[in-house]
This record gives C-alpha cells, structure tokens and sequence, in this order.
C-alpha cells in the first residue's frame, strides 16, 4: 500500500500533480490568485480560524502556542468534526494538500490542521 501523505502548500505555489486532493483551509480567498490558477478540489472555510481568533493572532510568533490552543478548540466544535472526518478519509486514500496563504510558512493554520489531522490518523491506526 502506498503510503499516504498529508502537505501544506501555499496558495501562491503551482500546483503540482503530486498534490492529489487540493483544499483551500482560509477563511478569505487569497488574494491576486485566480480560481483557475488554484486548481482547488474544495475550498473549506468552516475550517478556517475564527474572524476574533485571527484577529488575536495577527501572526505574531509570540502568541503561536496559543493560537495553537484556540484554534484546535474551535475544530473540536460539531461544526468542524464532520469536514475533519472528510479530510481524515481522504488522507487515508491519497495524498491530501492544506492550502493557505499566510506569508509564515511555520506559524499558520495549515501546520495546526496537517498536526491534528496527522495525530488522528495515526491513532485510529
């Protein structure tokens, strides 16, 4: 069985075949970049950090860990367990892509989301 892999990529990137299933994870459309450029199998926006939570984030290194916190509280909502069930499930098939558009490749909602999606999977084996 060929091994299954969960990346995040950023929306300004091309896309490549290698991406299987792409997914848009932000809440707002990133911008000067095309629909048709994207190449997006889904956009969820449900998934996205709340409008208060990436205001209080900013992007500000220093409140990583607990933006980290709030936003895996906020995916533990009933909102967001069915879509996370979806994606798990695509992981498990094939290659499943986070797209995003945060300049920070190390502190945004793609790393949170591919973490928690990640642990998931490995726990239901």
């Amino acid at each position: 069985m060929a091994k299954k892999t969960i990346k995040i990529k950023r929306a300004y990137e091309p896309p490549e075949k290698s991406d299987g299933y792409r997914v848009l994870i932000d809440r707002l459309w990133p911008r000067g970049v095309s629909k048709a450029r994207l190449r997006l199998d889904e956009w969820c926006k449900d998934l996205a950090p709340s409008a208060e939570l990436r205001k209080f984030f900013g992007h500000d290194p220093d409140k990583w860990r607990e933006f980290q916190s709030r936003y895996r509280k906020e995916l533990r909502e009933a909102d967001s367990k069915k879509k996370l069930a979806d994606l798990r499930a695509l992981a498990r098939r094939s290659t499943l892509t986070l797209v995003y558009s945060a300049r920070d490749e190390d502190h945004n909602d793609a790393v949170v989301l591919k973490q928690l999606l990640e642990r998931d999977l490995k726990s239901a084996g």
